[in-house]
């Protein structure tokens, strides 16, 4: 029995959007660290489509800066450094905080049911022994993104995704160095914003991302491997 999917006969244009988004989600989620090589077509056969929408989702990523063709043509994450890093940090703060601050005063309850699912998941893992680092930066990722949503302004989304398709793999620098970093870190920032979000109180709900961002930043400078 083949373990290969089979190609799939559909629209270039779509099949590209669709393994565009599928790629970016691996991305943003942390499933990718700097560094990390791709072949483009282990990627059309775990897909399941031919390598045409592979190259226009990988064009596309190239753009938005979340991946890089090096003089080989290989295909890889790009190497963040200390000052890329520091630049992003203080855009996501100025952009990410004004999205919690506006998810404080507009959530709903199918809201805060979506954004309590994700915290939970994340908690979980905090609580556990050996939490797995995989499925805790999944869960970051997700919890991040359902309180962003809950804002109800669609078109900061989009700038939002663009960020984390830049920061996302180096999030591994920081959330994968222990599950200490886990619990002390992001756990702790994690649960002030989720106490200030069901107080609808926009500013500490604020604060509490903006630790959460810089205090991420700040250990993955600390040690010392970036560039």
């Amino acid at each position: 029995m083949s373990l290969v999917a089979p190609v799939i006969e559909e629209e270039p244009s779509t099949l590209g959007s669709q393994v565009y988004a599928d790629l970016s989600g691996l991305i943003m989620r942390g499933e990718l660290s700097p560094g990390d090589k791709l072949s483009l077509r282990s990627i059309a056969l775990r897909l399941g489509v031919s390598m045409q929408p592979v190259r226009h989702a990988v064009d596309r990523l190239v753009a938005d800066q979340a991946l890089e063709v090096l003089p080989n043509r290989a295909v890889r994450v790009p190497i963040m450094t200390t000052a890329r890093l520091e630049e992003i940090t203080r855009i996501r703060i100025a952009i990410e905080g004004f999205a919690v601050e506006e998810a404080a005063g507009a959530w709903t309850p199918a809201d805060m049911a979506e954004i309590e699912r994700h915290d939970g998941i994340f908690r979980r893992e905090c609580r556990k022994r050996t939490p797995d680092l995989a499925r805790a930066v999944m869960a970051n990722r997700d919890l991040h993104f359902s309180i962003y949503r809950a804002a109800a302004l669609p078109s900061l989304m989009p700038i939002i995704e663009g960020l984390w398709l830049r920061v996302g793999p180096v999030l591994n620098l920081d959330m994968r160095a222990s599950p200490e970093r886990i619990k002390q870190g992001a756990g702790r920032c994690h649960a002030d914003m989720m106490a200030a979000l069901e107080r609808r109180d926009g500013k500490r709900a604020r604060l509490a991302l903006t630790a959460d961002i810089s205090g991420a930043a700040e250990f993955i400078v600390s040690r010392g491997i970036l560039p």
